[in-house]
């Protein structure tokens, strides 16, 4: 989740491969997995958590990402399944997305004026309305989350430890709304592959996903801090880029599992 590679699409993709299990089936259990996520990322921003209703910009902020996150994300989401089961390649949106972050990081690099960067504080409607809809494009399939949040933030000239910190804090109440869209939309499919896995095994990929959260988000934040922001662009940028040729590359036999399974 934390990377700007699919958690969603990764999960598909094991799922699919080797638990035999259909696309969509998998696709459901990958975004139902969000929960342990939603604990590391509430965890480590406790104290935010917990500021919300006495910070009237980070309400604001976390209201109208959601509100745009929901408006975008969730006819995609209702759309995900049909687009699943044609010839759709999820791993095209992530090469795409890896590619303009490249070209980002060479465009601040060769740029002669060193490009201020904007603090939380200065946001304005505009920019909380784009990265809500950058995030609800994450809704289909192959579309990384933190890679359009974190990406858009940067385009839009934040420094990296602040487009990571509130990437992450808008990916709390979005991914909350999403787990729910997936017990209301796609509850047989959860309990499809539920019923193939032991419950123990549910549970411990779920804290399995809540403590690498956890290690992850530290890790990435005191990254950002310390590194300049075209550098960041371009690691960002190669691991998309490499998640996606991956996804590409195994794609066929993604698609030939599915047929024997529909």
């Amino acid at each position: 989740e934390w990377l700007p590679i699919s958690s969603k699409t990764q999960v598909l993709l094991v799922s699919t491969l080797l638990l035999n299990v259909s696309v969509a089936t998998a696709y459901a259990f990958g975004l139902f997995m969000e929960i342990g996520s939603i604990g590391s990322a509430a965890t480590y921003f406790w104290r935010d958590v917990l500021r919300v209703f006495r910070d009237r910009k980070l309400l604001t902020y976390l209201v109208v990402v959601t509100a745009v996150t929901g408006f975008v994300g969730v006819p995609l989401f209702l759309l995900s399944e049909k687009a699943l089961s044609d010839a759709y390649n999820v791993g095209y949106p992530m090469l795409a997305l890896g590619l303009i972050l490249i070209g980002d990081g060479i465009y601040i690099m060769i740029s002669r004026e060193k490009r201020r960067e904007k603090t939380f504080r200065e946001m304005n409607l505009r920019d909380m309305i784009i990265i809500g809809a950058m995030q609800g494009l994450a809704a289909l399939p192959g579309v990384s989350r933190s890679g359009m949040t974190v990406s858009t933030m940067l385009l839009l000239g934040y420094s990296p430890e602040e487009a990571f910190r509130y990437s992450y804090l808008a990916y709390i109440p979005a991914a909350l709304g999403a787990f729910g869209a997936t017990l209301v939309f796609t509850r047989h499919q959860i309990g499809s592959m539920a019923s193939q896995l032991a419950p123990e095994g549910v549970v411990l990929a779920v804290l399995t996903a809540f403590v690498t959260g956890l290690l992850v988000i530290g890790a990435l934040l005191k990254v950002a801090k310390r590194t300049k922001i075209y550098v960041i662009n371009f690691v960002l940028g190669a691991l998309a880029i490499a998640g996606s040729l991956i996804i590409i590359a195994n794609y066929s036999n993604l698609a030939a599992a599915n047929a024997t399974l529909s």
